[in-house]
């Protein structure tokens, strides 16, 4: 289940209505989807890190999601992020994306193990950030300012859906971070 955190506030949010208001502005949606429970889905999502042909059988397993959201948003493609403590670009990425800006396609992902962190810029100009966690899926609209962060665990595996590869280029805001209060 997801949490909301506010700059400069230590208490974390986790109502869901209260964080779906909050996102509300932003035209941000949040939902739970069920992860798979069969045998060899569990097996791949416990382990850290999963090759190409493990990553492929893991989107397979996967596909029910991908097939409604074709039919229902007209999304093109996916692939499957897995980020862990030891992986080899972690530091670039995790630099990359913890920096606010904005896409022309939307952003949307579906949380199947571990966990990150994003964060936004609410039309107030204040930030929040929301740590989701696996069965929470998040569309975040195109031109929202936004980031995203692993958190302490350094561990996720997310599915990205397309509508199409280019749009999803980050454009910087350079608007600086706020402060959040870190356990």
């Amino acid at each position: 289940m997801a949490t909301l955190r506010r700059a400069g506030d230590p208490a974390l949010v986790s109502d869901p209505a209260t964080i779906a208001e909050v996102l509300a502005g932003l035209g941000v949606i949040l939902e739970t989807l069920p992860v798979p429970t069969d045998g060899q889905t569990l097996a791949l999502l416990a382990a850290p890190e999963l090759d190409d042909a493990e990553q492929a059988r893991l989107l397979e397993g996967l596909d029910g999601v991908f097939q409604r959201l074709q039919t229902e948003k007209g999304y093109q493609e996916r692939d499957l992020v897995v980020l862990y403590p030891g992986h080899p670009q972690l530091e670039t990425l995790n630099t990359r994306f913890h920096r606010i800006h904005t896409h022309d396609d939307e952003e949307v992902r579906y949380i199947v193990d571990g966990e990150g962190v994003f964060g936004f810029v609410l039309p107030d100009d204040s930030q929040v950030e929301l740590t989701v966690v696996a069965g929470d899926y998040i569309h975040v609209p195109s031109h929202v300012e936004h980031w995203f962060r692993l958190n302490q665990r350094q561990r996720i595996k997310a599915v990205r859906y397309f509508s199409a590869r280019g749009g999803w280029t980050p454009l910087y805001t350079d608007r600086p971070l706020q402060e959040f209060a870190h356990p």
